[in-house]
């Protein structure tokens, strides 16, 4: 066990972008690929367009949060992200490293599917978190059950019937025994099996523009009803 309350997460990865878009989506965009960050009061303490960023935050006692984006261009239309996510965990510091370590494997892929298939598209973004029940051992493959998802595999295109759209083909973008995630032709699900960390299972809806027309937001009560009842 860490004896050292400060952390590190570093990745590196490819993207289907160039440094631009990339550091469009990582500045401006973060609902499109992981949650809104509009009222982080973090300042950008390197701003060098479009090659390396670094936001932090600061706080009491020495706390910090700090996301660093070094993009190197990789031919016309790809980059090479050098990703280093730093700060302070107060508790149960294993823990909340283990999860913050996978948490940012399932975002930074998630940025991908956001740049190859819904790059600069506005987005109607709706998270739903499930109740106390869905922190059991068992809540994420509940919820897989529920789906009908169950040994499903990356690169699977099932039909899912989802709560107030009814059955919709889909494609498996991500999955492990903590995370799935599904893209359709609008829409990214991002589903979370946080109850491996002691929390709840939950839900990101990144709904994006079609045809021009302002994406439609998803109605929360839709996606809450189903799992009350997942977890009844």
């Amino acid at each position: 066990m860490s004896t050292d309350r400060s952390f590190e997460i570093t990745v590196d990865t490819t993207l289907g972008a160039p440094p631009e878009r990339v550091w469009k989506a990582v500045t401006e965009a973060e609902s499109a690929w992981m949650f809104p960050t509009d009222d982080w009061e973090a300042g950008r303490i390197i701003n060098e367009f479009p090659r390396h960023h670094i936001s932090r935050m600061e706080g009491p006692d020495g706390w910090f949060n700090q996301l660093e984006h070094v993009l190197t261009p990789l031919g016309e239309d790809g980059c090479r992200l050098h990703y280093v996510h730093s700060g302070i965990f107060v508790d149960n510091w294993d823990e909340q490293y283990d999860g913050a370590s996978a948490h940012t494997a399932f975002y930074l892929h998630t940025l991908d599917q956001y740049l190859r298939y819904f790059d600069g598209l506005e987005v109607a973004f709706t998270d739903i978190q499930a109740p106390a029940a869905s922190q059991a051992p068992e809540g994420f493959t509940r919820l897989l059950d529920a789906l009908g998802l169950d040994g499903t595999a990356k690169g699977d295109r099932p039909v899912v019937n989802l709560p107030g759209e009814g059955p919709t083909e889909v494609e498996v973008d991500y999955r492990n025994e903590h995370f799935l995630g599904l893209r359709s032709t609008d829409t990214l699900y991002r589903f979370f099996g946080r109850n491996a960390w002691g929390a709840t299972v939950g839900l990101t809806v990144h709904r994006f523009t079609t045809g021009g027309a302002a994406p439609a937001e998803v109605q929360p009560h839709e996606w809450e009803a189903f799992f009350e009842e997942a977890y009844a």
